[in-house]
C-alpha cells in the first residue's frame, strides 16, 4: 500500500531541468537491468523486464492529483530503470494528453534503446536525459555491472541513431568513478564518440551519494580537469556539485577569458574555482561586457563576449 503511494513524489527544484514532478515507475522494489557501482539504491540482482508493475491508470489517477501550473518538467524515473515499464508507450500517450504546457523528461541509462517499441517511445517525449559511463566494453562492465544481455556497442550505435533523429532537447550524463572510467584512454575513447552525438548538453557527475559498493567518485577539482580534457567545441557542463570543495585559485583576466573560452562556466563554478581577487577580476570584465551569459535550458553559462561573436558568424557563414 505505501509503495504505491511513492508513485509521484515532489516537486523538487533541479538546477538543471527546472521544477520536477517525479514519478517512480518501479515504486515497489528495484527493477533495474543494471547495477551499478555508484547506485544509491542497495545492490541488487539485473533484470530484463519488470515483474511488479503499476497500471497506467493509477499512475495517470494520481498525476492528475499533483499536476500544477508551476511544474517546468514531469520526469519519469523509477527504482532502477524506467524504461523496463512494459505500459512506457501508453503512459507516454496519456501523460501527453494532460501535460499542457508542462514538459516531458525520462532519466535513462540508455541501455533499451536497443529495443524498437522504447526507442521510438522515447521520440515522444520533450526532454531526454541517457546515460552513458564508458564506451569501452570491459570499463562498461565493470562500471554499470549490466544484465549478461547487454553490450556497450549496441548502446552506443543506438544512442547516436536516437540522437539523429530525435526532435526534442537530448542530454547526456557522463558519471565518474575513481580510477575506473577517469583515465586517459576512456575519456578520449568517450569524446570521439560524443562527437558523433548531437545533444544540448553533456553533463559531467560523480558520486553524491553514498554508493552501492565501496568506490570513490572524483574531486570537483578531477572534474574540472576532466570536462578540460574533452574537446571545446563539446557542449560539456559540470553537473555534480552537492559536495564539492572549493578550489579558489588566482586567475588574471587572460586566464579566465582563456578558460572560459574553452569551457564556459556557471556562476556555481565561479564560485568554487576562483578566489576573491579572481572573482573581483571577473566581475569587472563582466561590467565592460568582455563578458556575457549565454543560457542553454535552464542554466546559465558565462562566456567571452568575442566566442559569441565568432560562433554567430560562424553560424551566418554556413
Amino acid at each position: 500500500m505505501s509503495a504505491k503511494n511513492n508513485i509521484i513524489f515532489g516537486p523538487v527544484n533541479s538546477r538543471r531541468f527546472g521544477m520536477s514532478l517525479g514519478i517512480d515507475l518501479s515504486p515497489s522494489n528495484k527493477q533495474c537491468n543494471f547495477d551499478c557501482l555508484y547506485c544509491e539504491l542497495a545492490p541488487s540482482a539485473t533484470v530484463s523486464q519488470q515483474t511488479q508493475v503499476v497500471s497506467v491508470d493509477e499512475i495517470i489517477h494520481k498525476l492528475k492529483k499533483h499536476l500544477h501550473d508551476n511544474i517546468d518538467v514531469i520526469t519519469l524515473t523509477a527504482n532502477g530503470e524506467p524504461t523496463l515499464y512494459p505500459y512506457l508507450n501508453e503512459l507516454i500517450d496519456a501523460i501527453n494528453e494532460i501535460k499542457g504546457e508542462t514538459q516531458t523528461l525520462i532519466l535513462t541509462n540508455s541501455a533499451t534503446l536497443t529495443n524498437e517499441k522504447v526507442f521510438a517511445s522515447l521520440l515522444k517525449l520533450d526532454e531526454v536525459k541517457l546515460s552513458l559511463d564508458a564506451v569501452s566494453s570491459d570499463v562498461f562492465k565493470k562500471i554499470d555491472r549490466p544484465h549478461a544481455s547487454i553490450k556497450i556497442e549496441n548502446i552506443v550505435q543506438k544512442v547516436i541513431e536516437f540522437s539523429q533523429i530525435y526532435t526534442g532537447k537530448l542530454f547526456i550524463e557522463i558519471l565518474f568513478v575513481h580510477g575506473l572510467n577517469d583515465t586517459k584512454d576512456e575519456i578520449q575513447k568517450l569524446n570521439e564518440v560524443l562527437h558523433t552525438i548531437k545533444c544540448q548538453r553533456i553533463d559531467l557527475g560523480t558520486i553524491d551519494r553514498p554508493p552501492a559498493y565501496p568506490v570513490m567518485g572524483v574531486s570537483y577539482k578531477e572534474l574540472h580537469n576532466i570536462a578540460l580534457s574533452f574537446d571545446a567545441d563539446l557542449p560539456v557542463h559540470i553537473a555534480s556539485r552537492v559536495h564539492a570543495e572549493p578550489n579558489n585559485t588566482y586567475h588574471t583576466k587572460e586566464d579566465i577569458l582563456n578558460t572560459l573560452d574553452k569551457r564556459p562556466l556557471t556562476m556555481d563554478d565561479i564560485q568554487l574555482l576562483f578566489d576573491e581577487q579572481s572573482k573581483k577580476n571577473f566581475h569587472e570584465l563582466l561590467t565592460c561586457n568582455a563578458i556575457t551569459i549565454k543560457k542553454v535550458g535552464n542554466l546559465e553559462f558565462y562566456i567571452p563576449a568575442n566566442n559569441l561573436q565568432r560562433k554567430r558568424k560562424n553560424t551566418h557563414e554556413h
